[in-house]
């Protein structure tokens, strides 16, 4: 008795049928169908290339271009290059014995003070007996002064500002420097200018003006106009120790002082 013809008898039927249908036509290879989900696909001879993945997003931010530096991040960097820099002349400063005289008088050299990335620079001529003893410029009364003239005057703070003198040593009782100490010291204040690149500075007094402008007109002349160092704008006013000494020309200060924060683009604080 013939079995029953079951659907894998069939099946087994129709492929070889097909089968046999194609090769009398020719057909000798078939070609290759995808595997579905749930088949494994043939090994080939060659393994198979990595399929490409996803690059995972990291919580760390790649470093970033000079272009893409954030400007409080690229401030910082210009300030500690500039004070690297400024440290470097500081320590040629500290060592200096051009001026025999000052260099065996002084209690220490008195550099400079304040922001390496200042726009605006106070110059004044030589440090006193209190700066020669602590080593910063305008630390006596002529300093408490000067910090006024910033703080009250301007409306900003020292540390907003730089500071630094014609001569990094004290002349012996407080005299002016003479032109050779000065020409002795320009190379000094020079490159601290350089490195500082301000662009504005304030000249306090006559040493002040006369050296950085290489003039030999008077302050009261140079004041209420605006001068040019190297693309920096100057404005000259009378020195602190000259203020002390004579209280009425405070007035013509203040008047350099708005002529100052007019060209910075600054609002006159309101005096009380």
């Amino acid at each position: 008795m013939d079995q029953p013809d079951t659907s894998i008898d069939r099946l087994k039927r129709i492929v070889v049928q097909r089968l046999e249908s194609l090769g009398r036509a020719g057909i000798t290879q078939l070609p290759r169908r995808a595997a579905t989900p749930l088949e494994a696909p043939e090994p080939t001879s060659q393994p198979a290339s990595p399929e490409p993945v996803a690059p995972v997003p990291s919580k760390l931010e790649p470093p970033r271009t000079a272009e893409q530096e954030r400007p409080e991040d690229m401030k910082k960097g210009r300030s500690k290059d500039k004070a690297a820099a400024l440290a470097i002349v500081q320590q040629e400063v500290a060592a200096c014995q051009r001026c025999e005289e000052l260099a065996c008088s002084r209690t220490q050299t008195v550099f400079g003070v304040g922001d390496p990335n200042a726009k605006l620079c106070f110059f004044g001529e030589a440090p006193g007996a209190d700066e020669d003893r602590q080593g910063e410029p305008f630390v006596g009364r002529a300093g408490k002064m000067l910090n006024d003239i910033i703080q009250k005057g301007m409306g900003m703070e020292r540390s907003d500002v730089y500071i630094l003198n014609v001569l990094k040593c004290r002349p012996p009782g407080n005299r002016n420097p003479s032109p050779e100490e000065s020409v002795n010291c320009r190379e000094y204040f020079e490159r601290q200018l350089e490195i500082i690149s301000p662009k504005f500075i304030c000249c306090l007094g006559t040493v002040a003006a006369q050296n950085l402008l290489q003039t030999t007109t008077p302050v009261g002349k140079l004041r209420g106009t605006v001068h040019d160092y190297r693309g920096a704008k100057v404005v000259v006013t009378y020195h602190p120790s000259y203020l002390l000494r004579n209280p009425s020309a405070k007035k013509f200060t203040w008047e350099d002082v708005q002529l100052l924060l007019g060209e910075m683009g600054l609002p006159v604080p309101e005096r009380g």
